[in-house]
């Protein structure tokens, strides 16, 4: 039993030196499923541009030209040709081996540089007219002075808030589908509202003992054909606007009351307000299509 045991745990020991690294003090380059990989392996292909190292972005030849012009403070009215042609020229020489078609546009501009440095090296001639020739820079320079305008300019919009990226915009939506529900009219407020009709009526009225039959059907005619011309005829003005209603005496604006209260009752005419202890209007009654 103990010779069987001890062997099995020899061959424990055997296969976990065999899953041992040879390195077993170097460092891992990586970890692959787990394991570390001490050895790159031999077939591995890492393409010439997969790793790419930009010291300075430039957004085309002129950027490049006043990079170096303001980096050595140079003045731009007096360019030294020579010096700033030489450091353009090893630029370019340098886009050249990694971006044929990027290089074009910068290749043009030293060309250009180097006409402007031949010139400059020419004996300097008067014109015709025995003014002095304008220097080779000039025109150089001025599209110099204009891009470096602009580009200021450009930073200046960058630095200003921009939507969504220095904040967003808060959207709400609104369903305008959904009727507008006006609040109910108590019978609190309803109270209120005949009282003040009350009031207004005994400051018109007149003593008057007189008989006289009162029709609430003649009344709530009346009042339709009073809402026929109006849209919307607030409480009050449905008995202060007539003032043969308010002559006639008590009994009869109690009636045309009743017969408001009749109409409102057969669902011929509706009596709203905007808002709490707004006005009290009074409207006919119509069903939406």
């Amino acid at each position: 039993m103990n010779l069987s045991t001890v062997s099995l745990d020899e061959q424990v020991l055997v296969k976990q030196a065999d899953s041992i690294p040879d390195l077993v003090d170097g460092v891992a380059h990586a970890r692959l499923y787990g394991e570390p990989l001490f050895n790159l392996p031999q077939d591995l292909y890492i393409p010439p541009d997969a790793l790419e190292v930009f010291l300075e972005a430039f957004e085309g030849p002129l950027d490049l030209l006043l990079y170096l012009i303001r980096k050595q403070n140079f003045n731009v009215l007096d360019i030294p040709m020579a010096q700033v042609t030489q450091q353009y020229l090893q630029y370019v020489d340098q886009i050249r081996s990694r971006n044929l078609e990027l290089a074009a546009e910068y290749l043009l501009m030293a060309a250009l540089l180097i006409e402007i440095k031949s010139r400059m090296l020419l004996p300097v001639k008067k014109s015709d007219t025995g003014e002095e020739v304008e220097d080779p820079r000039a025109e150089l320079v001025r599209r110099l002075l204009e891009y470096e305008q602009m580009k200021m300019a450009a930073l200046e919009l960058d630095r200003l808030p921009l939507v969504g990226r220095d904040f967003w915009r808060l959207q709400i939506y609104v369903d305008q589908s959904v009727p507008v529900r006006l609040p109910e009219v108590s019978g609190a407020d309803l109270q209120a509202a005949w009282a003040e009709v009350l009031k207004r009526m005994k400051l018109t009225q007149h003593h008057k003992i007189t008989r006289e039959e009162l029709s609430v059907r003649d009344h709530m005619s009346q009042i339709l054909r009073r809402l026929q011309d109006s849209k919307f005829v607030e409480f009050t003005e449905l008995f202060t606007g007539n003032p043969r209603l308010m002559a006639a005496g008590h009994a009869v604006v109690v009636v045309h009351f009743i017969a408001m209260l009749e109409l409102a009752k057969e669902s011929l005419l509706e009596i709203t307000q905007a808002e709490p202890f707004a006005p009290i209007y009074v409207r006919l009654a119509y069903t939406p299509n």
